[in-house]
């Protein structure tokens, strides 16, 4: 079985300007994200789907991943990540597909292999939290109304719960994984 890795990440963050290039544990989220997958050597190859030069070149520092342009009308704000999933696998074709969430940057490596094998079986997985969402390609060839999702739900509390869309919430993961300042 092929099995894809993706990362998608757009530069036009409303709530958190360049979000996906701030940093956490010293590496931008993305870049910590595709090192992430990378290093569990679980997929035949990692993808970056980005709208952004400058993401994809900040990203560029590591080995071991392609990288896909993502086009205009698949990287506005009300975009379902369904058409980006398909995108994605049209381009590199699979038998399974697995999307990290960026935004959960604290999420081990078992709830990669959880969603792959819970996907495997029933054609779709999402953690909760929503970190890591998986599918075969043909449940997503196939998939109905994008904005309804139809993944089994499997609980993955392994992974940080807060979800970074401002910089309370970044700020938020750094205190829970880090030692307090001095001050």
């Amino acid at each position: 079985m092929r099995i894809v890795g993706s990362i998608i990440a757009r530069m036009g963050s409303k709530r958190l300007a360049y979000k996906n290039l701030l940093p956490y544990r010293g590496k931008p989220l993305v870049l910590r994200a595709l090192s992430h997958m990378i290093e569990t050597k679980l997929f035949d190859e990692v993808v970056l789907s980005t709208d952004s030069e400058l993401i994809a070149r900040t990203c560029m520092e590591i080995e071991g991943f392609s990288l896909l342009r993502r086009p205009p009308e698949l990287a506005e704000d009300e975009v379902p990540s369904i058409p980006v999933f398909r995108h994605l696998v049209e381009n590199f074709p699979c038998d399974l597909h697995l999307n990290y969430n960026c935004n959960f940057p604290e999420c081990p490596q078992e709830v990669f292999e959880r969603a792959i094998e819970i996907a495997s079986v029933s054609g779709e997985a999402l953690s909760d939290p929503y970190a890591v969402w998986a599918q075969t390609d043909h449940r997503l060839r196939n998939y109905g109304n994008p904005c309804e999702i139809s993944a089994e739900i499997f609980s993955a509390s392994e992974v940080h719960p807060v979800d970074v869309h401002t910089m309370d919430d970044l700020l938020a993961v750094h205190r829970a994984h880090q030692d307090a300042l001095p001050w």
